[in-house]
Parts: structure tokens; C-alpha cells; sequence
């Protein structure tokens, strides 16, 4: 009887260990999620999720399986009884996609959730020109680590100390920062953020100082980084161009319109761009697809495209402002809109900008 009951406890306890590794390692993306509250919820980081995943961007899909990272695993559920680790052995074989008609590289990438730069390096693409029936890797495979930017990302560095001796925490924006990815590496939220430094828009630029708590002076670190000449140009025509087009929210659509009384998506384009500095040409959506070039890393103020929204071919662009969102003048006037949502999701042909 003793024999008995020890053997209906070994086997309570490993049933146990195993339901614990079902719920704790993975989790099915739900309406609103976001990467910096999954990593705040989980004790986590943003880029230990991302590396956990392969995942070269913040976008998530409804439905989408995550592995978390952190205290959410559970190393000693994956042991045997015995005591000895149980390790998966890694795949050999990458996943591949076969190419439709109507395919882009980055259309390809974004639904696969990695990299435009991966893809190409994966697949020994040194240009844009794809046709249907080619077949490409959309995963690393275990011998294939060529450009693989997302197994080379070290783990998130620790916060910096108050600057200047200050009674604030402050953290200079790099390439590459949004502002979910700063909260979620320094455990705050955007809005805390954004109220810190009294940021109307999610919109930061490479150099710019951030406050990362409460501080009498915060209004003036945002304005006191000290980009690259270059940047600081860069930086400061995007942000000109993104402030000239949140000033139309709400302007009404109206066909081949161009002016604050009505926009296309072309003439909206064209206005914010001229009212900028800017000599382009009023032209179609497809006439400022052809005058520019895709971009691995899209920056807030490039473009983006889609296809067959009206009509066949590119029909529709925007502005990128970034955290995977743009604005562009739709059906419904001008608007901020979600590249998360399924209809531009469907359409998306990708991230361009000027020549």
C-alpha cells in the first residue's frame, strides 16, 4: 500500500511539472497586447521576448504563440523524473515560403515576423526581384547563422544611474528606440514617459534626452541632445514633416484633393512634403512608389505603401510615425492609423523613402 501511494504521488508531482510547463512557457497573443506590457507582466524585457521568439520587429498578431522568457519559465519542469535536463535538438531545416504572385520582400518578412535584411541574407538575395514559384528559407536553420542580427542582440543593459547627480534618471535615445521598448527595459509605461517629458506624440529622435522619473526639469532635458550633424538634419525634416501632417487630423477625403479643405492619400502626401521645404511633384501613389526605395529599418517620416485597396497594383501610402503605426489620408479623412489592423495588415507592400 506504501509502494502504491509513493507511485500516485511521483505521478501527481510529474503531472503537475508538466501542466506548469504548458501555461508558463508559452502565451497566445490577445486583442491589445504589446510587447512592453507582455515584458512588464511577465518581469521580463522587450528584447529577451524578441530574441526568445526570433522576432525582428514590435508587431504581434491575435493568435500568435510566444515563448516568454524570465521568471516566467520553469527550468525544473523540464528535467525527467531522473533528475536529468531534457533539451530539444535543434532543427536542421528552415522553414521556407513559396512566393505567390503579387509578393514583396517586405510583405514576405512582415508576415513572418522577421527581418527584410534576414530574409535577404537567408536566402542569398541581393536585390528586390522576386517571382512567383521561388522558394525561400523563412527561419534560420541550425547551420545558418549568416546575418542573423536577432541570435547576436546581448541582453538588455541595466538602467544608468541619475545623471549629473540629478534626482532623475535620464536616458539618451538611440537608433532603433521606441518608446514601448524604453518603458519596457526601465519598468514604466509610455504614458508615465511621455507625461515625464511632456511628449504630446510618440514620435523621439535619435540624441533626444528622456526623463525616466519625475523631476522639476524635464521639460528641458527633452530638448537637449546633440545628434550628428546628419541625424540632426534627418531627425529634424521627419519631425517637421510629422508635425506639418498631425496638424490635418480630421481633414475630410476628397478625391484628387490637395489642400487643408480636402485630401487624397497622394495630395496629402504632396502638401505635407511642399508645406516642408520639400520641391517633389504632386504625383500618384504610384508615382512616389517609383521615386523611392524599400528600407530594412523603417524611421518615422518614410513612406509606406500598400496594394489592391481600390484598384490593382500600389494604391495607397502614408507616413510612417512609428510604433507600427501611420498617418494618411483614408475614406475617412485624415487619420492615425495601425498597420496591426487586419485590412492594411492585407494590403501592406512596405517601408520606402526618397532618393
Amino acid at each position: 500500500m506504501k509502494k502504491q501511494m509513493v507511485s500516485i504521488a511521483a505521478a501527481a508531482m510529474l503531472s503537475s511539472a508538466f501542466a506548469s510547463q504548458a501555461s508558463a512557457d508559452t502565451y497566445t497573443v490577445k486583442k491589445g497586447d504589446t510587447l512592453y506590457h507582455l515584458a512588464i507582466k511577465y518581469k521580463t524585457t522587450v528584447t529577451d521576448i524578441k530574441k526568445a521568439n526570433n522576432l525582428s520587429s514590435d508587431f504581434l498578431s491575435i493568435n500568435q504563440k510566444l515563448q516568454i522568457p524570465g521568471e516566467a519559465e520553469k527550468p525544473e519542469s523540464n528535467q525527467q523524473s531522473g533528475g536529468t535536463a531534457v533539451t530539444a535538438p535543434p532543427s536542421n531545416t528552415a522553414k521556407t515560403y513559396t512566393v505567390k504572385s503579387g509578393d514583396t520582400l517586405s510583405k514576405i518578412a512582415l508576415h513572418h515576423n522577421i527581418s527584410l535584411k534576414d530574409l535577404m541574407s537567408w536566402n542569398g538575395l541581393s536585390t528586390h526581384l522576386i517571382y512567383p514559384g521561388q522558394v525561400f528559407k523563412i527561419s534560420r536553420s541550425a547551420g545558418n547563422t549568416t546575418g542573423d542580427s536577432q541570435g547576436q542582440t546581448g541582453s538588455t543593459p541595466a538602467p544608468s544611474g541619475p545623471s549629473n547627480g540629478g534626482s532623475s534618471e535620464v536616458y539618451v535615445v538611440k537608433k532603433g528606440d521606441t518608446l514601448g521598448g524604453i518603458a519596457a527595459k526601465y519598468k514604466t509605461t509610455v504614458q508615465q514617459i511621455k507625461a515625464w517629458n511632456k511628449l504630446s506624440s510618440d514620435l523621439i529622435l535619435i540624441g533626444q534626452k528622456l526623463n525616466l522619473s519625475a523631476s522639476q526639469d524635464s521639460s528641458e532635458s527633452v530638448s537637449s541632445g546633440k545628434p550628428g550633424n546628419n541625424e540632426q538634419a534627418d531627425n529634424g525634416a521627419a519631425a517637421s514633416v510629422l508635425a506639418e501632417a498631425q496638424k490635418h487630423i480630421g481633414v475630410p477625403y476628397q478625391w484628387g484633393g490637395q489642400t487643408p479643405s480636402g485630401f487624397d492619400c497622394s495630395g496629402f502626401i504632396y502638401y505635407v512634403l511642399k508645406q516642408t521645404g520639400s520641391k517633389m511633384g504632386r504625383y500618384s501613389s504610384e508615382g512616389y512608389y517609383s521615386r523611392s526605395f524599400y528600407v530594412n529599418t523603417p524611421q518615422p517620416g518614410d513612406l509606406v505603401f500598400f496594394e489592391n485597396t481600390y484598384k490593382k497594383g500600389i494604391s495607397h501610402l502614408g507616413f510612417y510615425v512609428g510604433n507600427n503605426k501611420f498617418i494618411h489620408a483614408g475614406s475617412s479623412g485624415v487619420e492615425v492609423s495601425s498597420l496591426d489592423n487586419s485590412y492594411w495588415k492585407k494590403h501592406f507592400d512596405g517601408f520606402k523613402r526618397f532618393y
